[in-house]
């Protein structure tokens, strides 16, 4: 079984909206060949393309790359870009909508909710209705919040909830700070949105959000960004500045082995550095589909080729999900 925990859905009408001008710092304009594709503060952020919200497409391409099930989830630049109370209507409007495709689908779909982070008590709210009444499997939430690091004092009730309710957390980029220095070459996605990845994990680390809330269950899109390759570095800071002992003292790999990490990167020397660190039984199967540097095929075949066991195998294609998804088979 292979199920695909990193791909993204968007609703019709929320790209109707964006296109309306929903989003101040968020346009839609058309690239050097055709494509739409949105720019949020300046930043290319996202190209649209058919699958986004065409389940027929979806499944097509899921078949062709041998994928049985795919968690759906709101990518960039989700509702946090929006004001608290606009933000809550889109998380609404997109949780009911992939709810009801995993509703009318169980085999093949499942979804992870959107919430309006920034709405603070509106968000706990929300998230525990797309848990009880709408059936969400996890929540996902951005690298940084509106520019707020995810460490910030005024999230924590919200990761409180999250433990209660024993749900993991996928995140994914968002435009990372210092976007003006990376609007050249489309730096932003290819590099900044992996930088604030390493951010945002560090952060949950350091933060003490681990610490607090030690049944957390984190996954980290993008192979956490760079942080298989900083693992020793992480570990040598903190043994060398004070300020990283603010919060924690424990060691930050007893933290980091905890953490989970998508294999969107396709990349093989990559991949098994993760294996390496934090090992096979913390990688979860990954495409970025239907963005146009995702790729639903290599996801699967960038696994197959790699040096490892069939059951490692087994485990990144799907039994490491299967209990933090609370799926039987």
């Amino acid at each position: 079984m292979k199920i695909d925990i990193h791909n993204h859905y968007y609703p019709e009408a929320f790209i109707k909206e964006l296109e309306n001008g929903a989003i101040p710092t968020l346009r839609i304009i058309r690239d050097e060949v055709g494509r739409k594709v949105m720019v949020h503060k300046g930043t290319r952020v996202v190209t649209i393309t058919p699958p986004m919200n065409n389940v027929e497409l979806r499944l097509r391409d899921m078949a062709k790359a041998g994928i049985d099930t795919q968690v759906l989830s709101l990518s960039i630049p989700s509702v946090d870009a929006f004001p608290p109370e606009e933000g809550m209507v889109f998380a609404q409007m997109v949780n009911e909508e992939l709810s009801k495709i995993s509703k009318k689908y169980p085999d093949r779909f499942a979804f992870f909710a959107t919430v309006p982070l920034k709405a603070k008590e509106g968000a706990i709210a929300e998230l525990s209705r797309a848990v009880e009444k709408l059936g969400t499997r996890g929540v996902i939430l951005g690298s940084n919040i509106d520019g707020n690091p995810l460490d910030s004092p005024e999230f924590r009730p919200f990761f409180s909830r999250v433990a209660e309710l024993d749900i993991p957390i996928l995140i994914h980029p968002m435009t990372p700070a210092g976007n003006d220095s990376m609007n050249d070459y489309r730096l932003a996605p290819m590099i900044g949105f992996e930088m604030d990845l390493c951010l945002a994990t560090v952060r949950i680390i350091m933060g003490g959000i681990l610490r607090d809330f030690p049944n957390l269950k984190f996954i980290i899109s993008h192979l956490g960004g760079a942080i298989p390759y900083f693992i020793e570095r992480i570990e040598n800071c903190f043994r060398a500045y004070p300020e990283c002992k603010v919060h924690i003292q424990d060691s930050p790999k007893n933290y980091l082995k905890k953490i989970y990490l998508d294999t969107v990167s396709f990349h093989q020397p990559a991949l098994m550095c993760a294996y390496a660190f934090p090992g096979p039984k913390r990688l979860i199967l990954g495409s970025d589909y239907p963005h146009v540097i995702g790729d639903i095929e290599r996801s699967v075949s960038s696994i197959q080729n790699l040096d490892i066991t069939e059951q490692e195998n087994e485990w990144i294609f799907s039994e490491n999900l299967k209990p933090l998804l609370k799926l039987s088979n």
